[in-house]
């Protein structure tokens, strides 16, 4: 059965065949019979492919991985488990924005301890300039789930407040280019802050503050799937935001 997904890969891409078999050293007519006969290359040359074309290993050869592999594989991923946000090393944050070279991915409600961290706000500043993509999403502090946050952190009204203080310490980045800001109406399971293929996950529990919540540190491995998942719920969230203008 033709791999159509590998097919539709190089077209979207404007690569060819014999592109693709140069890059990753292989014969032009290997390549081939994995679209037209849906061979299935060894494991060096399906993670060779799957970076060239940014894709996961399991999306263009969904049946190469047995469960226990991508079982294994994501397990991986999981770097470091904190027991608390607050718990994490400072220099962390830096490591993880400043390593960007690619896009940069922050999912809060408030995020107000990120907001005011000034080397934070240089670093994505920096970064937008470099050419990374940037993009933040804020809860909108009209929105009724935000209001229930706040009630189930014991914070009522003061949720809405720091997104606004949040808004306006983020002005000036809304100024960059390579800068999107935009405001998410949804019940927010988890804070997603992500740089490349790091990710950190901030949990949240009900009853409990953000920064007092576990905290994970991941990276992304090909056929692992735990990562994927929260960019997958990342960009979900994002398509149904509103965008903040630099004006607003």
């Amino acid at each position: 059965m033709p791999n159509e997904r590998l097919r539709a890969a190089l077209l979207q891409r404007g690569m060819t065949i014999a592109a693709l078999a140069e890059e990753i050293d292989v014969d032009p007519k290997t390549v081939e019979r994995w679209i037209t006969q849906g061979r299935t290359p060894y494991r060096r040359h399906r993670y060779a492919v799957a970076s060239r074309l940014g894709l996961e290993e399991t999306y263009l050869w969904p049946e190469a991985l047995s469960k226990e592999q991508v079982t294994q594989v994501s397990d991986s991923e999981i770097i470091t488990v904190y027991p608390h946000r607050w718990a994490t090393p400072r220099d962390a944050w830096g490591r993880l924005f400043t390593d960007a070279q690619h896009e940069i991915g922050i999912l809060v409600y408030s995020g107000m301890f990120l907001a005011e961290d000034t080397g934070v706000q240089r670093t994505l500043a920096d970064k937008a300039k470099a050419g990374v993509r940037v993009r933040v999403l804020l809860g909108d502090p009209d929105a009724p789930q935000v209001a229930e946050r706040g009630t189930d952190e014991g914070i009522g009204e003061a949720m809405a407040a720091k997104i606004r203080n949040v808004l306006v310490i983020y002005k000036p980045l809304t100024k960059l280019d390579n800068v999107e800001i935009r405001l998410h109406a949804t019940v927010l399971y988890n804070s997603i802050f992500y740089a490349d293929d790091q990710m950190f996950v901030n949990t949240h529990v009900y009853g409990v503050p953000a920064s007092n919540a576990p905290f994970w540190h991941l990276r992304k491995i090909p056929g692992g799937e735990i990562v994927t998942t929260y960019l997958e719920s990342f960009e979900r969230v994002w398509e149904g935001a509103k965008p903040l203008h630099p004006g607003d």
